[in-house]
């Protein structure tokens, strides 16, 4: 049975378990104990992480081919919405302190690390330099293994690209060039400003295991997104296929049904679930479709996800369970920043593998 000890633990449960900021070791889960004796020494305000490599581990517990050789996360830190404004005045949403010391990219970037993808690289754009800097320092000591990394990839103009990025799609196809460097099998596609907690090694099995083109994370918890216009919203079918994507407006009410009430619609054969906005594609899969099929496309989800439906490619939905908040106003993060400190009841409880110095 796993060991459950933890550099940091933050409550979002009802259980009242105090956080523990003072332990010197923490544990990869399935993996082992990790004593941050010997650690990088770094700033007191900047997380750290740390994951064993193969060569550290007695008997690893590894996919195959292992995930942190075959899938590499692009987590996008920014975006040019002005939902959270003022907040995104001088710093991109994935900047946000969160739970005193972190930032709200931490989150994502630890579940990347505690799913054994030590690949990372964070597209940023609008008011990156708090998080250009904070990424920099906080993971140049990480020890991700061989090969592992978190790379900041900021906009860039060029010879032949002379604007900045246009969207999440065109962000990632100007990219390519640095993404295909390594010979990963899938990339995952990731926001760099939502709170939850998520094995990513569920997702890439699911994928796997059903052959997909494309697997998309839907949110099958109790978070709400009825009032959310602009949310993504998946029609799936009774084996999680998805069948249609749209994106939710305020003169359509959508009528959500999780995926053991579909008679809740008015098609009993199909539910409709939001998208987390999560997307697992295998690497070939997806530089066809940027650049082949849709050269021109700005949206990953509007245009690509669209388009390869259009094209009857296999498109999965994944149904995650748990505690998602998106960040889609300045009351959800306020909340979720006071649940955070005060370790009030959500039914949630996030876990950072992300060892403060004490």
């Amino acid at each position: 049975m796993p060991q459950t000890s933890l550099m940091m633990t933050l409550q979002f449960s009802s259980s009242g378990t105090p956080v523990n900021v003072q332990a010197k070791h923490f544990l990869i889960p399935g993996l082992g104990r990790y004593d941050n004796k010997y650690s990088p020494k770094l700033p007191s305000k900047f997380p750290k992480a740390s994951i064993f490599n193969s060569h550290q581990i007695p008997n690893p517990i590894l996919h195959q081919p292992p995930v942190n050789q075959s899938v590499a996360a692009i987590v996008f830190g920014d975006g040019s919405e002005s939902r959270l404004y003022p907040l995104t005045k001088r710093r991109s949403e994935g900047a946000i302190p969160i739970a005193s010391n972190y930032r709200l990219i931490d989150a994502v970037v630890s579940n990347c690390i505690n799913s054994n993808i030590n690949k990372i690289y964070a597209l940023t754009q609008f008011n990156s330099t708090s998080l250009n800097s904070h990424l920099s320092r906080a993971y140049s000591g990480a020890s991700l293994g061989k090969e592992g990394f978190v790379e900041v990839i900021a906009a860039y103009q060029s010879p032949e690209d002379q604007g900045w990025f246009q969207g999440t799609a065109d962000a990632i196809r100007r990219c390519l060039w640095v993404l295909e460097e390594y010979p990963v099998a899938e990339f995952l596609v990731l926001p760099g400003h939502h709170l939850y907690k998520m094995d990513y090694q569920k997702v890439i099995e699911s994928h796997r295991n059903r052959k997909s083109d494309i697997t998309i994370v839907a949110s099958n918890g109790i978070t709400k997104r009825d009032q959310d216009p602009g949310v993504g919203v998946l029609k799936i079918n009774t084996e999680n296929q998805v069948m249609q994507y749209s994106l939710k407006s305020n003169k359509e009410p959508v009528n959500y049904a999780v995926a053991e009430t579909l008679t809740r619609c008015n098609d009993s054969s199909y539910s409709y679930i939001p998208s987390m906005g999560i997307y697992l594609i295998n690497r070939a899969t997806m530089v066809n479709l940027l650049n082949n099929h849709f050269p021109k496309a700005m949206d990953f989800g509007t245009e690509v996800i669209r388009g390869a439906l259009s094209l009857g490619m296999k498109v999965e939905a994944y149904l995650f369970e748990g505690y998602w908040e998106d960040m889609r106003s300045i009351e959800a993060f306020y909340q979720a920043n006071m649940e955070c400190i005060k370790k009030l009841n959500t039914g949630y409880k996030l876990v950072l593998y992300l060892p403060m110095e004490a």
